[in-house]
């Protein structure tokens, strides 16, 4: 892991500088809290499943390749689906070689998506931590450079780049952002980039509590890793980086049902049309639940963070 590089909101500024030729601008839209069926409010959704490669993991990708000298063997990734697909989008995009390493339990959009950039494929193991001892003995062997998913400096200031535009769309400063956490990368990057001017809510799976058991142990420890969301929200442990980066600011956790965030799927999907995968909707799901409620008057953006799914049925 490289831990040099500065964590900071500049920081994150200049990568979004870098990056911004490469990745989306994902759109902002305000929806009523009353389109959910709760009580009237505004809510602003940042819509990073429009990324390229369906989800905000774009952003760290394109930072880690941006951003650090590249061997000639390429990159390496281990992921349950989203940063596979996005190291392997950009990797594509810079013409960099690639190999994927993604466990058994990776949905097959992921997998499909994956290959349709060309890189090159792996799929083995019941977990991402056995994908992920996979692809450290490819990196021993081959010479070929790890782009972690979450646990480097220049993953999570990617993935920071995603807070530091929201707050330039959001019309005027926001109280509260929430976003799904799984290693932690995007709520260190969020972190980073507001600098502790806006309360940031982590939501976890009840089935896959990461960042909630680092916190509380005061370091990454082992955590469960069964939820609706394991392919994206369920890694064995948060990263040391992020779990450094949390604790400082810091941020406060939620945990939600894998119902919840079925829950969350769908009404997104009923009421606005809008597709998300199970991992992109936790953070929704924290507030259409309730387990997490704003106050009067307060200005709270979730962020949907991934789509790469196919629980929509468009064959007929």
């Amino acid at each position: 892991m490289t831990g040099t590089r500065e964590l900071s909101a500049a920081a994150v500024r200049e990568v979004h500088a870098l990056i911004a030729p490469h990745v989306r601008r994902t759109p902002v839209i305000s929806v009523d809290l009353a389109d959910f069926g709760l009580p009237a409010g505004p809510l602003l959704l940042k819509l990073e499943q429009l990324q390229h490669a369906g989800s905000f993991k774009a952003r760290g990708a394109f930072a880690n390749l941006l951003l650090r000298e590249i061997p000639a063997a390429g990159v390496v990734a281990a992921s349950g689906g989203n940063h596979g697909a996005a190291v392997a989008y950009a990797a594509g995009k810079l013409g960099v070689p690639a190999r994927i390493f993604v466990p058994e339990v990776s949905s097959p959009a992921k997998v499909a998506r994956i290959r349709s950039y060309g890189a090159d494929l792996v799929v083995s193991g019941a977990a991402y931590t056995e994908a992920f001892k996979l692809s450290q003995e490819w990196e021993a062997s081959s010479g070929a450079m790890r782009v972690h998913a979450y646990d480097t400096p220049e993953t999570i200031l990617g993935a920071g780049t995603t807070g530091a535009e929201l707050a330039g769309q959001a019309g005027g400063p926001l109280d509260t952002v929430l976003a799904g956490v799984g290693g932690g990368g995007l709520l260190a990057g969020i972190c980073t980039a507001l600098g502790g001017a806006t309360r940031v809510v982590g939501a976890e799976p009840e089935g896959a509590p990461t960042m909630t058991y680092a916190l509380k142990a005061g370091e990454p420890v082992d955590a469960p890793v069964g939820s609706v969301a394991v392919d994206s929200l369920a890694p064995r442990q948060a990263g040391q980086l992020t779990h450094q980066v949390l604790a400082r600011y810091p941020a406060s956790m939620v945990l939600v049902s894998d119902d919840d965030i079925i829950a969350a799927q769908q009404r997104l999907w009923d009421r606005f049309r809008l597709v998300a995968e199970p991992g992109g909707c936790a953070a929704l799901a924290a507030v259409l639940s309730g387990r997490y409620v704003p106050g009067p008057g307060e200005r709270v953006a979730v962020v949907v963070s991934g789509a790469n799914t196919t629980a929509v049925d468009f064959s007929r």
